[in-house]
């Protein structure tokens, strides 16, 4: 039998546990005089992003706050945590990881930061192995997968979605044990979770706007999507149709699901550029511009169109290819960071360590959501700086960020 059909039967639950509302008001006394801060001492500076933020909330000012960590693996720190400091109530904290879709290099990065943040505050005794579940599953793949977590006994969970709405139910479960729940990448409507994440609707805004410059704010265009119904993949190109409303002479030919994958995007724009005598430009997503790119350069029309990009290492090492031949190539990415999740699991621990968020901090369509910066852009201005750091990068390395230890606090009294 498929385990995802098996009910797992929950342990009992610990003493008194808390609901959402009495974690989130726990007051700092359960650090008694000591922050958390001062047991992660050496944890802030380092390699982490700190880009300039509008009064937006997201809008970086430039690029050259993305990652980009030694040996191809995360670097989210300056060194080795200090345990100077005394310990919070309940430490070692253990954390839970639930992730739904592994077909993409940006999920595998995103565990790999996680790893590496864990791996400080593990240093510095504050929490223990994580417990991962990650699988390539359905909606009630999932669910399962969130309670096998509370069967192991986990003081938080980091999940990456699956569903908007789908997960709501076993959250609710979740956190009426007590049990810190971080939705990351992207939002979730349950009321018991918090979302760490990017504005992603404001991430498509960025190239959408860049795309719509340049081409004069008229042409004929194609949109490749993602995977079709999935929130971060909706909330995109709900940014990319606000930005089009704008642009009445700009014709959106055709959209297409390429499911976040480059061999089916490439596949999907070889398609598009047989059937369209005349593409002007392009709109794509991460995990599929590489793909695009591939198959335009393949086709080779009389007039390419305009690209939107990736901040990839393997789309990156394409553009600058492709200069070598076409100098007057251009293209544009956004950073999407696979430091959202430890993101995530700074939020988390400051939670478990008795830290109470602003009364202001929870934005967003549903009110559980955190922003946190989109570490930058890739362009024309700042290319070559950046191809630097991911030239002998492996293809799937995606430029990276995650938040710094002042950004998290920023969200906290």
């Amino acid at each position: 039998m498929d385990s995802r059909d098996q009910e797992l039967r929950l342990p009992p639950m610990r003493q008194r546990p808390l609901s959402r509302r009495q974690l989130l008001r726990l007051t700092a006394g359960a650090v008694a005089g000591t922050s958390l801060a001062a047991v992660l001492a050496a944890c802030g500076g380092g390699s982490e992003s700190t880009p300039t933020t509008s009064a937006g909330g997201t809008t970086p000012t430039a690029a050259g706050g993305a990652t980009t960590p030694s040996g191809g693996g995360a670097t989210p720190s300056g060194g080795t945590p200090s345990a100077g400091g005394k310990l919070p109530e309940g430490a070692p904290f253990t954390i839970g990881v639930s992730n739904g879709f592994v077909g993409s290099e940006w999920r595998t990065q995103m565990i790999q930061d996680l790893q590496a943040v864990n791996a400080d505050y593990m240093k510095a005794g504050l929490t223990k192995e994580l417990v991962i579940e990650s699988a390539d599953t359905d909606v009630q793949g999932q669910i399962q997968q969130i309670r096998n977590l509370m069967n192991r006994g986990v003081n938080a969970i980091i999940v990456n979605p699956n569903s908007q709405t789908g997960l709501n139910a076993v959250i609710q479960e979740a956190t009426d044990a007590g049990i810190v729940v971080i939705a990351v990448d992207q939002e979730i409507s349950a009321p018991g979770a918090i979302n760490v994440v990017i504005d992603q609707t404001e991430w498509a805004r960025m190239s959408a706007r860049w795309l719509a410059e340049q081409l004069g704010g008229k042409g004929k265009i194609v949109i490749v999507n993602g995977i079709a119904g999935h929130p971060a993949n909706e909330a995109r190109y709900n940014g990319v149709k606000e930005v089009l409303s704008q642009y009445p002479d700009i014709e959106v030919l055709n959209v297409v699901n390429a499911n976040w994958d480059q061999a089916t995007g490439q596949q999907k724009m070889s398609d598009l550029l047989a059937s369209q005598p005349q593409i002007d430009g392009v709109w794509t997503q991460d995990g599929m511009a590489l793909g695009v790119l591939q198959a335009i350069q393949a086709a080779n029309p009389a007039k390419w169109p305009i690209v939107v990009g990736e901040a990839r290492a393997g789309y990156m090492q394409l553009w600058h290819q492709i200069k070598q031949s076409r100098p007057d190539f251009v293209s544009y990415g956004v950073i999407n960071p696979p430091g959202i999740g430890a993101s995530g699991l700074r939020v988390a621990v400051e939670l478990l360590s008795g830290k109470e968020l602003k009364d202001d901090a929870l934005k967003g369509p549903f009110k559980n959501s955190l922003y946190v910066p989109i570490p930058g852009v890739v362009d024309e201005s700042n290319f070559d700086e950046e191809y630097q750091k991911i030239a002998n990068q492996p293809a799937s390395y995606v430029l990276d960020g995650i938040a710094s230890p002042e950004e998290i606090a920023a969200f906290f009294k």
